[in-house]
């Protein structure tokens, strides 16, 4: 598998970012969805980077740069064929090492609560990651768990 700093300008990526955005949709509130969009994810201070095998997109993720040596998970999403295969470990095993090279000291994330997100929530436990309270500019919402992980 090669990951890549991905500049979003394939086909397959952008693919791959309209059915997350069309997921998150379908399962939370509007005022709930914090996924980034396209031009979002764009920002200087946020790197995306896919995942691919045999010039097979498996999956996408990027690091914001919060400021205060803390960053936080955004776009983790792995295709349909890709799931259970533990490309979503690999991925987040990279984003976090790149993570400490920058002098982060705290990465978080915002999921949701639904069970759709199960697996999700599942991951980030396993990476270490525990549940906390709202960072940055998110606020207390019943649809959203907040989880963060010291580096």
């Amino acid at each position: 598998m090669e990951i890549r700093v991905d500049d979003l300008s394939g086909p397959e990526v952008r693919q791959l970012l309209t059915e997350h955005l069309d997921d998150m949709y379908a399962t939370s509130p509007e005022e709930s969805v914090h996924a980034l969009d396209l031009s979002e994810l764009q920002h200087p201070h946020i790197t995306f980077w896919t995942i691919w095998e045999d010039n097979k997109l498996l999956g996408g993720g990027a690091l914001k740069q919060l400021g205060n040596q803390e960053g936080e998970i955004k776009s983790m999403r792995t295709t349909e064929a890709a799931r259970g295969k533990g490309v979503a470990s690999i991925l987040l095993k990279h984003i976090l090492e790149t993570a400490k090279q920058q002098d982060i000291k705290k990465v978080s994330l915002e999921t949701g609560t639904q069970d759709f997100f199960a697996p999700a929530r599942k991951l980030y436990a396993k990476h270490g990651f525990e549940e906390c309270g709202p960072f940055a500019d998110y606020q207390l919402d019943p649809h959203s768990v907040f989880m963060n992980k010291l580096l």
